[in-house]
Order: C-alpha cells, then sequence, then structure tokens
C-alpha cells in the first residue's frame, strides 16, 4: 500500500487563507505587517527565493522593501543597513537573504539583526529561547514541518522521531521543536554509525542532509511519517529530496513529495513570523 502523500501546497494554501484574513484585521486597526528582504549579489537561487517571498507578502497584504546590493558590498555597508532597519518602524521583519558573499560573516549579520525582528530566527537570543521552549519565532523550515505533521493527524507524542541532519538551519531546532512535542528525538548525522538501523526506529523520519535520494526504503520503518526536506537534482537535473521517493513510498505511512511538500511551507512561516513580529511590536508601543 503507497504512501499517503502529504500536500504542502494544500497546508500553506490553508495557513494563507487565515493570514490574509489576519493581515486584513490588523490593517483595520491600524498597523500594516511590514518585511526588509535584502539580497547581496547575484546568486541565482537566491534571486527565485527572494521573488517568491515578496510574491507572498503581496498575496497576504504585507508591506514589504527589498534591498539589492551589490556582490562586492562591504560588511560595514550591509550592516549599517541593518542598522536602519531595526528602527524603521513600518519594517517588522528583516531577512538577509543567505549564503552572503566570502567577504561578510553570516554570523555578525544574523547577531546584528534586532532579536525582536529576526524573522528566520537564527539570533542567539531567538535560538535560546527555542531551547528553553518560550519562544517568539520559529525557524520557518522546521515550523513549516511540524504543520505538515500535524496535518496528519498524527499524535507526536510519545513517538520516536529521527532527525538526519544537524544545520542550526534545520536538523538541531528541528530536533528542538519535536522535544517540546513529547517526541523521543535522535539526531544523526555524517558520524552516525549504523545509520540504516538508527533510522528504522523512527516513527516520524525528518532528513535534511543535502544527498539526493539518500534515504531508501530499507531503512524506513514500515508506516512511518517521512519528512523530507531536501532539494537537489539528480543525474537527469530533475528536483529530488533527500528521500529515494520510489522506494519509500510503499513503505511509509505518510511522505511528503519533493517538489510540493516542506518548499511552500517555508515562505508561508516566514509570513506567520512577520505577521506575529508586528503584533509584538504593537504590543510593545506605550
Amino acid at each position: 500500500m503507497a504512501a499517503i502523500m502529504i500536500d504542502g501546497k494544500a497546508v500553506s494554501g490553508r495557513l494563507r487563507q487565515e493570514m490574509t484574513a489576519e493581515v486584513a484585521a490588523m490593517k483595520a486597526a491600524g498597523i500594516t505587517p511590514g518585511l526588509g528582504v535584502v539580497l547581496v549579489g547575484e546568486d541565482p537561487a537566491s534571486q527565485v527565493y527572494v521573488r517568491n517571498k515578496m510574491r507572498a507578502c503581496e498575496e497576504l497584504g504585507i508591506h514589504s522593501q527589498d534591498y539589492r546590493l551589490p556582490g562586492d558590498t562591504t560588511a560595514e555597508a550591509l550592516l549599517e543597513l541593518i542598522r536602519e532597519l531595526n528602527c524603521r518602524e513600518d519594517i517588522h521583519g528583516i531577512l538577509v537573504q543567505l549564503p552572503l558573499p566570502a567577504q561578510i560573516r553570516e554570523e555578525a549579520v544574523i547577531a546584528a539583526i534586532a532579536p525582536e525582528k529576526d524573522v528566520d530566527a537564527f539570533h542567539a537570543k531567538n535560538v535560546g529561547k527555542i531551547v528553553q521552549g518560550n519562544y517568539d519565532f520559529l525557524p520557518c523550515t522546521p515550523a513549516g514541518v511540524l504543520e505538515l505533521i500535524r496535518s496528519t493527524g498524527i499524535s507526536v507524542a510519545g513517538k520516536e522521531c529521527v532527525v538526519v541532519g544537524r544545520s542550526n538551519i534545520v536538523g538541531k531546532p528541528m530536533a528542538m521543536l519535536m522535544l517540546h512535542e513529547n517526541a523521543t528525538v535522535t539526531i544523526c548525522h555524517s558520524r552516525t554509525q549504523s545509520l540504516p538501523e538508527m533510522t528504522r526506529r523512527g516513527d516520524i523520519l525528518i532528513v535534511a542532509i543535502g544527498k539526493g535520494k539518500y534515504i531508501t526504503g530499507d531503512m524506513v520503518k514500515p508506516g512511518a511519517v517521512v519528512i523530507d526536506v531536501g532539494m537537489n537534482r539528480d543525474e537527469n537535473g530533475k528536483l529530488c529530496g533527500d528521500v529515494d521517493f520510489a522506494s519509500v513510498e510503499p513503505v511509509a505511512g505518510y511522505l511528503t513529495p519533493v517538489p510540493g511538500g516542506v518548499g511552500p511551507m517555508t515562505i508561508t512561516m516566514l509570513m506567520r513570523n512577520t505577521i506575529t513580529a508586528a503584533r509584538l511590536a504593537r504590543k510593545a508601543c506605550p
């Protein structure tokens, strides 16, 4: 029996409908959520991501402003722009598109963004709040994954969750979120021994390693919820995930496709964080 597909486009669409109504209500109350997006250089993938983010803002009624800086921009020039955006009352969220050119340290840029405007949730203060479980924002991709799992109707509490990948952007925060949902969590990575043995334990298997079709059907527990965060190109140039769809589909209970699974959720969660930032700013006003 084939796995049930988790439709990221459908889940994202439902959430965006709710957010559109929420933004309209906020505007009626005199506040328009605003997002500032900064892109340094000409990376084609980054340009596509930024364009999609701006389109989502327009769709939901969020004010957006993008800043396109040349690839030879200095770190100081970028930091000065961030300082300006930190002080802008009409910009509630700041997103600096990664990766950045070699002359600019990502850590310094992330640290410069005001935590209350850090809609990527990468700032150390926000990371610490996520660990404590007392957060304002969640990183967009892990938050999207959590919504996809919830859409299945399966309770996470008490389940074994295996996260493959330990990046600061997906793996680590994903493990924390699942822990807060009362799952028993195992994090696997490049040094993990007997990886197939570990992944087969997962009632919920979340894969974010950047290796195309790496997780095969014999590595998956029958009936598991499998979330594929990967986005790669196969030998034919076709988009594929970190999960080998053909061999995993007959084994898993639920499975996200690539494309159309996690991808649509990431930008939707960015919109949610921007709306949250605007609400928090309004609450902070005297």
